[in-house]
């Protein structure tokens, strides 16, 4: 049996799979793991639920790989999707899938991506550019670096990384670039800190709002985001769950936004009775944000930020 090393352990592990159990436990439980990752939280669910079906979704190629080695005991209970999470209906309707009982997505950068120095995703580790977790498809952080517009760099580092020094890397990474293109992490870094006034890099390491929003933009993960949630939303049968383990607060917003959206009456003002066609399609589990407790932040790093949302169906629209 694999078992996760200290660096990959799944966070709120336990939380999640307590919330999801009701959904998980029915006859014919199907649960969508729509960020597989390493597989930890699939395999602790099935595991748990001899009955249960696991649908696992994930763009990395590498980690679908580590994921089907891992998960092979489970037979046809493990069926694995390579998509991004956006594709959550389609690659349901590709299984014969029609509703589900559970729905999991654990937001962010993956164990894996980052600890392997040459994806690029750490501003701690020198590697080329890349930061696409598919790397089958797509442009990597050096084309973006080298082709975009002033301009465009100042809105995503504004817009993706709430980086107040935009303009000041956005000038700096386009006079750089007139000189020697910019293809690995060390010289980005090196830029951004050479860029910062020496009282902000007390605040924390400077380049890390930067790639940050450099990893969005390019894996586009806010604008697949707000594809996927409705759509595994409208996946769930009635007694589904979802949970959502958000690790920053672009994603956090969009998750309380379009929870919230569901969780409310659309009964308008005045209307004296409530009827049926109004009730709230969901209900919420847990009261705003539920964070990590304090033993899990201390033994696990990357549980710090974790924002955890829970939701349950309560009717079918028609």
């Amino acid at each position: 049996m694999m078992t996760d090393s200290p660096r990959h352990t799944p966070v709120m592990l336990e939380r999640s799979l307590a919330l999801l159990e009701p959904a998980l436990a029915v006859e014919g439980a199907v649960l969508v793991d729509a960020t597989l990752g390493l597989g930890g939280h699939t395999e602790a669910a099935l595991e748990r639920h001899p009955g249960l079906t696991v649908v696992g979704l994930d763009r990395d190629t590498d980690a679908l790989a580590a994921s089907a080695a891992r998960l092979s005991r489970f037979g046809d209970r493990a069926r694995l999707v390579h998509t991004v999470y956006s594709g959550v209906r389609d690659a349901l309707d590709g299984l014969g899938i029609d509703r589900v009982t559970a729905v999991l997505f654990d937001l962010g950068v993956s164990s894996m991506q980052l600890d392997e120095a040459e994806r690029g995703f750490a501003y701690s580790q020198d590697a080329p550019l890349d930061m696409r977790m598919d790397r089958t498809t797509g442009v990597t952080a050096a084309t973006i670096l080298a082709e975009y517009p002033e301009d465009e760099l100042r809105r995503i580092f504004y817009a993706y990384g709430e980086e107040k020094l935009a303009p000041r890397y956005a000038r700096s990474i386009v006079k750089a670039r007139a000189e020697h293109p910019l293809e690995r992490s060390s010289q980005l870094v090196q830029l951004i800190i050479d860029a910062t006034p020496r009282a902000v890099q007390r605040a924390g390491h400077p380049a890390k709002r930067v790639f940050q929003a450099l990893r969005i933009e390019v894996n586009a993960e806010l604008a697949a985001l707000e594809q996927a949630l409705p759509a595994a939303l409208d996946a769930l049968a009635i007694g589904g769950r979802i949970v959502v383990l958000a690790y920053q607060s672009l994603e956090d917003r969009i998750v309380k936004r379009e929870l919230a959206r569901r969780t409310q009456s659309t009964a308008p003002a005045g209307l004296p009775v409530e009827l049926p066609e109004h009730k709230p399609e969901f209900s919420l589990l847990v009261r705003g944000a539920e964070l990590a407790d304090d033993d899990e932040r201390a033994a696990n790093p990357r549980a710090i930020p974790v924002r955890l949302r829970a939701a349950e169906r309560l009717r079918d629209v028609a």
